[in-house]
Parts: structure tokens; C-alpha cells; sequence
């Protein structure tokens, strides 16, 4: 039996969270010159990237993205390095959807071998049920799901066009 998928954020609505995250991230950020963006590879990489446009739109802050490339079936050994120095800088770990905490909780592990001004977490949707304690500081959309849905951001391209629970 297939799983029925559910929208809960269309394009228009994602714009509007996309927005409040980035002068979220700035109000938080006020205070600094210059702020590092780091995408977990695949969505996060996409909303870091829609992230650090309206950032560098609506505030005066140097915005910098990096992607973090890490193999989400091989955890935790499989995390590749990022090849910046992020020493003393300020990091927002960005991913679209978090779901049981698992992908946040290893690039997390990686980042810390930095010794970092400020680190954040930055998310699409947060899942209410997770298996790991995971809180993210900034949060577009909360859904309160089963441990047995999923929650999955669809693109086109580096346009975010709807997220759906399955």
C-alpha cells in the first residue's frame, strides 16, 4: 500500500518562513560582521543557499555557505571534513527537515573540532518526535508527527517548492 502524502507548506507559505528564518538569523546575528552558513549536503545545501540570499537582501551581513557533504546511511565515520577553517567564526548548521536528530546530532560532532564564536542550528521543519535531543534554534514549521511518518522538502532546482508528510 502506497503512503499518502500530505502537503503542509506550499511555495507562498515557504517564501514567508524562508523570510521570517533569514531576519530571524540576522536579529540573532546583529551584533557581527560576518556569519558562516553551513548546508548539510542536499536540502540543507538548498536552504542554505535561499537562506543566505534574503540574509545578504535585507541585512549588512558578509554571508558565506559552505556545504557539508556527510552519508546519511554510513554514520557517523563517513563525514567529510570541510576544508575552511572555521575557527572563531559564527556558524549556522543549516538542513531542511529534521527528522529522528540523527544527521544534526553527527555534523554537529564535526563542526566542534572548531573552536567557534557561536554555533546555531537553522531548520525548515522540526519533527516533534525525535530520537535524539535535538533542539534548533531557529524553525520555520513544527509538525507534530508519528515516529512512523516522514517529512520530505521537494525543489526544483535551488527553488524549495513544498514540503510533504508521508
Amino acid at each position: 500500500m502506497k503512503k499518502k502524502r500530505v502537503l503542509i507548506l506550499e511555495k507562498e507559505r515557504i517564501a514567508y518562513k524562508l523570510r521570517r528564518m533569514a531576519y530571524e538569523i540576522w536579529e540573532r546575528n546583529s551584533d557581527e560582521k560576518e556569519i558562516t552558513l553551513i548546508g548539510i549536503d542536499g536540502g540543507g545545501t538548498i536552504l542554505a543557499d535561499n537562506l543566505s540570499a534574503i540574509v545578504k537582501e535585507i541585512s549588512p551581513l558578509k554571508v558565506t555557505t559552505i556545504p557539508l557533504k556527510i552519508n546519511k546511511k554510513k554514520q557517523p565515520g563517513n563525514i567529510v571534513e570541510i576544508n575552511t577553517d572555521l575557527t572563531g567564526r559564527t556558524v549556522v548548521l543549516v538542513d531542511d527537515v529534521v527528522n529522528s536528530g540523527r544527521t544534526i546530532i553527527y555534523s554537529l560532532r564535526s563542526l566542534l573540532t572548531y573552536d567557534l564564536k557561536k554555533l546555531m542550528v537553522a531548520v525548515l521543519v522540526d519533527r516533534k518526535h525525535k530520537s535524539f535531543p535535538i533542539a534548533s534554534d531557529i524553525v520555520g514549521h513544527t509538525v507534530a508527527t508519528t515516529l512512523q511518518n516522514h517529512i520530505e522538502m521537494e525543489t526544483d532546482g535551488e527553488e524549495i517548492v513544498a514540503v510533504y508528510l508521508e
